[in-house]
């Protein structure tokens, strides 16, 4: 196995990944009531699809380090998921961007005036309440599983492998259904970005 990273210290990591996941929460659900108005020389969108992108890729990555740890090559499986933490903090930072410059865009609508008609309800059908239901699970796990995502990491670093592997087991599941329902959210909802 491998040696700890970082030193074991229960106490000040709980708290510190409570107020991180906290601060995560307020700031992005705030920050989603606003909208910046400002000329940008590349689409705005852009940030959309790159969210897309490292959603996708954290995916590849943590079935990657499952592979890894189950080949036991458990050096190899630190670094993946340490790099797939790395570009869940660039998605996050990509996300606010987004939604600061981008603001709400409501599935179906076609005609980009802000309201979903019932003629536009009308033409997407059932595949606007199949959306909703997949972007209303990927919000509510992304949330909640920050902080469970955090704390595995740190009882990997810390080198507590059977605590480590416990609640992986429960928090991976999770965090791949949230890594692939991004890419899905987008490629429904970027047809409706105006």
């Amino acid at each position: 196995m491998l040696a700890p990273v970082i030193k074991k210290n229960d106490k000040q990591a709980k708290l510190l990944i409570g107020i991180f996941s906290v601060v995560v929460l307020v700031v992005v659900s705030f920050l989603s009531k606003f909208t910046i108005t400002v000329e940008l020389p590349f689409d705005k969108h852009i940030f959309a699809l790159l969210n897309a992108i490292l959603n996708a890729t954290v995916a590849v990555l943590l079935v990657a380090a499952l592979v890894a740890v189950k080949q036991k090559k458990y050096a190899t499986h630190k670094n993946i998921m340490l790099t797939a933490l790395v570009l869940s903090v660039l998605f996050l930072v990509s996300y606010i961007a987004h939604h600061l410059l981008a603001g709400e865009t409501k599935f179906g609508d076609t005609d980009h005036d802000g309201i979903v008609s019932i003629a536009e309800q009308a033409v997407v059908g059932n595949l606007r309440g199949f959306y909703f239901v997949l972007l209303f699970t990927h919000i509510i796990l992304a949330a909640t599983s920050l902080p469970f995502i955090l704390f595995t990491a740190y009882r990997g670093l810390t080198s507590e492998f059977a605590e480590h592997k416990k609640i992986a087991r429960r928090i991976w599941p999770i965090w791949f259904y949230v890594a692939v329902t991004g890419p899905l959210v987008y490629l429904m909802i970027s047809p409706y970005y105006s």
